[in-house]
């Protein structure tokens, strides 16, 4: 059986901390269904990553971690702080992110 609980948060719950590492929390506002579907594409480019990196398609590996990069975005984990954003740049943040990670990718 796996423990489903949290990794412990800083005060201000801006970031969680793992193996005695900092980390910037997820946006706690981004909507259940959106956060489940921006991680089901950060997972989904991570294994890109590795696939990419096992070929040795150094491009398919940078468009990989574009889109890791564009999902950890959406989520809040980079970028500007989503503590440090309207609640309006917060849902235009994740909306986009979810617009171009869900839109076709461009076979050039």
């Amino acid at each position: 059986m796996t423990s489903t609980s949290e990794p412990p948060t800083t005060p201000d719950g801006h970031h969680v901390v793992i193996g005695g590492r900092r980390w910037r929390a997820t946006d706690p506002d981004v909507p259940e269904e959106a956060g489940a579907r921006l991680r089901v594409h950060l997972m989904a480019a991570r294994r890109a990553v590795g696939a990419a990196r096992r070929a040795e398609d150094p491009r398919a590996e940078r468009a990989a971690r574009d889109r890791v990069q564009t999902a950890k975005v959406a989520l809040g984990e980079r970028g500007t702080p989503w503590w440090e954003q309207s609640a309006e740049e917060r849902r235009a943040r994740w909306s986009e992110g979810l617009a171009a990670l869900d839109a076709p990718a461009d076979p050039g």
